[in-house]
């Protein structure tokens, strides 16, 4: 089973933020699927998981979305226990969040790493025990060009974009579910 991640706030008050780029992601991605399906696919609220679950098989392979619901800082929570669960490996693992440190809507996938300074990577690789899992970044960093330079990184990836960024972030979104096909098929 491959397991697809993306990261974010619950709640409305985080709904379109920054830093909840990988709940986007994986919304588009069941809006694809239906489309691709042409059917409804359902999502429930897993406590077991602490997370919002999507599952769907296609083309004989298992798929799991996750959006973890127990905030961005404990996502490893959710992550371990989802690996546990189906006793699946990292490497079927696929994350997607902000970057801070990426322009915005530029995407960068890597296989392995570091958490840099994003706490919900520093929580799954503590919970997991390993930084080998498929990250896809996708860059929110605007500040000094329509936000103040000297912005508190919190108040920051909390923002919400502004109209002129969103098409840029859709741009990526699309890209970085490109990018994650080609990374599942070649998995």
């Amino acid at each position: 089973m491959k397991i697809i991640a993306g990261l974010g706030n619950i709640g409305e008050k985080y709904e379109s933020t920054r830093h909840n780029v990988g709940f986007m992601f994986i919304d588009e991605v069941i809006k694809e699927i239906v489309k691709k399906l042409g059917k409804e696919v359902s999502t429930e609220e897993s406590s077991k998981f602490k997370a919002e679950i999507c599952k769907f098989s296609y083309e004989g392979e298992d798929f799991l979305l996750v959006k973890p619901t127990t905030f961005m800082n404990l996502s490893g929570e959710s992550i371990s226990k989802i690996l546990n669960f189906y006793k699946e490996t990292p490497e079927n693992l696929f994350v997607i969040y902000d970057d801070i440190d990426l322009p915005l809507g530029k995407i960068r996938i890597r296989n392995t790493g570091s958490a840099g300074t994003h706490n919900g990577i520093k929580s799954i690789i503590q919970h997991v025990g390993t930084e080998d899992f498929v990250r896809i970044r996708i860059g929110i960093e605007s500040r000094g060009v329509s936000s103040p330079k000297q912005q508190d990184l919190s108040d920051f990836v909390l923002s919400r974009f502004k109209e002129e960024e969103l098409s840029e972030v859709k741009k990526a979104i699309e890209e970085g579910i490109k990018e994650l096909k080609k990374l599942i098929i070649s998995k």
